[in-house]
């Protein structure tokens, strides 16, 4: 232990240390002191000058070179999944936006690796992936996403799924079902997700799945649209429900066809993608007949009730769906001959090989990306140009 005694001398000579500093306006150069103890107990004192002065380099202060930067007005980034790459491009460019960098990789035994290529700390992402067939390798490439966002501070992240798969596993039929829907939207919202932005889920009761908000944008006025520019005369239109779920939806596309009239396929289904055409509620002899549904999966439904709207007198038959999953047999059913024109959008991309004479795409980019805007903007109401399309 180290001890200090003071003698007279000492205080003494602090002081007259005192009384021997300099104010400020005596000198400007004096900018610091030195007191230190000498060997004999004697108190010393060193001014030190701007010349003179020395700090330990652990006591200096670092001096970092201030780098000019340019501050990022846009806080808004969009990446792509690999589901659908060339929607997200239509969409950046209605945007006028460019496609984030992002690494997607699949190791050799199946697992996925994603990377952001650049900084989205206070961002606000739109992740674009459906989870379209393969299904569950899509879902899990965007939970990945959301959380390679989430770990890079992203300040918000919205997941826009065009195509929401799993989505007809929204309740229960028979017993000791699960409710598949449900699971799907716990797990994107524990990945990090803040929002999602979906486009004609098949029920509404889904929004209701998630923890989170939920945009939901319809299809239908790209469709409507399409439809506006081709020669049909309203008198002979008539829009014709696939199934009784359907109902609301077709309803809601006659209203918006100059409030055309409406007919209702009734069928059982047996199994699960098996369906049977029981009878016709309505009349269509004569008529130019418009099928509406969220999705054609093996087309078993919309097929057989283009046969019975043939056998009921439909002069011509038109298919209408948002989301062309198209799963075998569907595109022989489809290109059969029963169809006028079979019209889908770009929500699920279209191979090649799927293609056939009677197949029209519509892109629902701009929608989407007018959609983004306005949720980005927190813009609260619909969208006048698409037909008073609206967000749900």
């Amino acid at each position: 232990m180290v001890s200090l005694a003071f003698s007279s001398a000492n205080l003494a000579a602090t002081n007259q240390f005192r009384s021997s500093i300099p104010s400020s306006s005596s000198s400007n150069r004096l900018i610091s002191c030195r007191v230190n103890y000498k060997d004999n107990g004697s108190l010393g004192t060193q001014m030190l000058t701007n010349e003179q002065k020395s700090m330990p380099n652990f006591l200096t202060m670092n001096q970092f070179e201030k780098t000019p930067m340019k501050k990022d007005e846009n806080r808004l980034r969009i990446f792509s999944g690999t589901a659908n790459p060339l929607l997200s491009e239509e969409i950046a460019c209605y945007m006028g936006l460019d496609l984030g960098k992002i690494d997607i990789k699949r190791f050799a035994d199946g697992e996925i690796y994603v990377q952001l290529r650049e900084s989205v700390r206070g961002c606000d992402v739109y992740l674009v992936q459906p989870t379209c067939p393969p299904a569950n390798e899509n879902l899990m490439e965007l939970l990945i996403m959301i959380d390679a966002c989430r770990r890079a501070s992203a300040k918000t992240i919205t997941a826009v799924i065009p195509y929401f798969g799993y989505a007809r596993a929204d309740r229960k039929t028979q017993g000791r079902e699960s409710i598949a829907a449900k699971l799907v939207a716990n797990l994107i919202t524990e990945a990090g997700a803040d929002r999602v932005l979906a486009c004609d889920l098949h029920s509404g009761q889904s929004m209701g799945y998630f923890d989170i908000p939920v945009d939901h944008v319809h299809g239908q006025p790209v469709i409507l649209d399409y439809l506006a520019s081709k020669t049909i005369k309203t008198d002979d239109l008539v829009v014709v429900s696939p199934d009784v779920g359907g109902v609301a939806r077709a309803r809601a596309f006659a209203k918006k066809l100059s409030d055309a009239p409406l007919a209702i396929v009734d069928k059982r289904r047996h199994g699960h993608n098996v369906a049977e055409v029981m009878n016709l509620i309505g009349d269509v002899k004569g008529k130019v007949a418009v099928m509406v549904d969220d999705m054609i999966d093996t087309a078993g439904t919309i097929s057989k009730g283009a046969a019975l709207l043939h056998h009921e007198g439909a002069r011509e038959v038109y298919a209408c769906s948002t989301h062309a999953v198209f799963s075998p047999p569907a595109i022989e059913r489809l290109s059969s001959g029963l169809f006028q024109e079979v019209i889908i959008t770009n929500t699920i991309p279209i191979s090649e090989k799927n293609y056939f004479p009677q197949l029209t795409v519509l892109s629902v980019a701009n929608l989407l990306g007018e959609s983004i805007w306005r949720v980005h903007d927190d813009y609260p109401g619909g969208f006048e140009h698409f037909s008073g399309l609206g967000i749900d």
